[in-house]
């Protein structure tokens, strides 16, 4: 664990070049390139090689998508304990997401046009779900069904195989629930590429979404515009600010938890009142992780990526979750002290607030979507939500009348802006 006091001179920039660990290294971005050429140049062919290279699976094209028969019997095979929990889920993600459906509206402006907007589902989406050794079921549910809410005609999803072709169980059995029959078992950058440029077999998408490791993620920043990207949601993080309330259990057990994803390029921060509190969590944290499956994973995150940091009020915890905009956020402090962090912290991707809230809840049940940004991209997204499946129109209608109001200002504007055809286009409806 690195320790820092908030209060010292040169925290400041030691916390700067600490969160600037999540910056993609050159290496990454040049690799990240050449994938993506190679998918563009050769379509199938480059995605077969590259899923023999990366995930040692021997796939023909024919064989990159999941037949719809295998989602069912992969829900058939699913013990009824594991799909009761995913349709419980299920229940509250469509609750929640169903709220920030937006509505379509019309007004009148003061020039008394008539003006207003109309929301249409994204044509064809592509959705990444991790899999490999740890198979994201949950990413499935926080991200096809909000594609479904949204009415989204096309959903396409994408995730790695193992070394003999199989998807897990559980996402499939997940797909079949929701109802998403378009499965490849293709992952990686080869999977975004495959999305951007399209191949033979696999059709381009519209927006691409989704979480990843850091490799995935730089694919998605390199072919923003050639399609839409949800966000760059990378490796997870997550921060814990806890005074003399927390229960240090609990909370080193949170730490912990995100720190199992052990991609190496995780962070885990935790916000103190006292040296005290971060002690006592810290030692909780050292005795709870021989017990991890993932022990020796999560352990290698804890010792290049976690970071604790000594407060002495809740106006210095504030400033350092605003600036690192942490992807989870958690609050263990006293009621009144939460409060005012619940309303001066701008920049978290999700807040959970109380010991009786651990990040789990929110990244397997809860209802918002666990899609959210990394590596301080909170100060600029939001989470996943169903408006991302969405693209907005403004409509404008003028008549007879509104457009004698609107014709002075367009003549003012095309005059200081030398546009003369743009004065013309309004006053030539008003000659008679």
């Amino acid at each position: 664990m690195r320790y820092l006091n908030y209060s010292t001179p040169s925290a400041r920039s030691k916390l700067a070049k600490f969160c600037a660990g999540a910056i993609v290294p050159p290496a990454i971005t040049a690799s990240v390139a050449a994938i993506l050429r190679e998918v563009q140049d050769k379509g199938d062919a480059a995605v077969a090689a590259f899923a023999q290279q990366f995930d040692q699976a021997t796939l023909r094209p024919r064989d990159f998508r999941v037949r719809p028969a295998q989602l069912k019997a992969a829900a058939k095979r699913l013990r009824a304990a594991e799909m009761r929990a995913m349709k419980s889920a299920l229940a509250n993600i469509r609750s929640y997401n169903r709220q920030g459906l937006p509505a379509n509206w019309t007004s009148r402006n003061p020039q008394g046009a008539e003006v207003g907007e109309r929301h249409h589902p994204i044509r064809r989406v592509g959705l990444y779900v991790p899999g490999g050794e740890v198979p994201l079921v949950s990413t499935v549910l926080m991200t096809a069904t909000l594609a479904k809410i949204a009415g989204c005609p096309e959903i396409a999803v994408f995730t790695p195989s193992d070394s003999a072709g199989n998807v897990a169980d559980g996402l499939l059995a997940a797909l079949h629930l929701i109802g998403v029959d378009e499965v490849y078992r293709v992952g990686g950058v080869h999977a975004i590429g495959a999305m951007a440029y399209g191949t033979k077999t696999i059709p381009a998408v519209d927006k691409v979404y989704g979480p990843g490791n850091a490799y995935t993620c730089e694919a998605k920043r390199q072919v923003f515009g050639t399609v839409g990207v949800d966000s760059l949601p990378g490796p997870s993080e997550v921060m814990v600010i806890a005074d003399n309330s927390a229960r240090a259990d609990f909370a080193a057990s949170d730490l912990l938890a995100q720190a199992e994803h052990g991609s190496g390029r995780e962070k885990i921060y935790l916000v103190g009142t006292s040296r005290k509190v971060i002690d006592a969590i810290a030692a909780e944290v050292a005795k709870q992780l021989p017990s991890l499956g993932r022990n020796e994973k999560a352990e290698r995150v804890l010792a290049d990526g976690f970071l604790a940091i000594e407060v002495k009020n809740t106006a210095q915890a504030i400033e350092v979750a605003n600036y690192v905009a942490p992807e989870h956020l958690e609050l263990l402090v006293k009621p009144a002290m939460a409060k005012r962090l619940e309303r001066d912290i701008t920049t978290a991707g999700a807040m959970m607030i109380g010991n009786l809230t651990p990040t789990a809840l929110g990244d397997f049940t809860a209802g918002p979507s666990h899609v959210l940004p990394t590596g301080r991209a909170g100060r600029f997204f939001s989470g996943l939500r169903v408006a991302d499946f969405l693209r907005r129109t403004s409509i404008v209608r003028y008549d007879e009348k509104s457009i004698r109001a609107g014709e002075k200002v367009v003549r003012a504007f095309a005059s200081m802006e030398r546009l003369d055809a743009h004065g013309r286009s309004a006053s030539i409806r008003l000659e008679k």
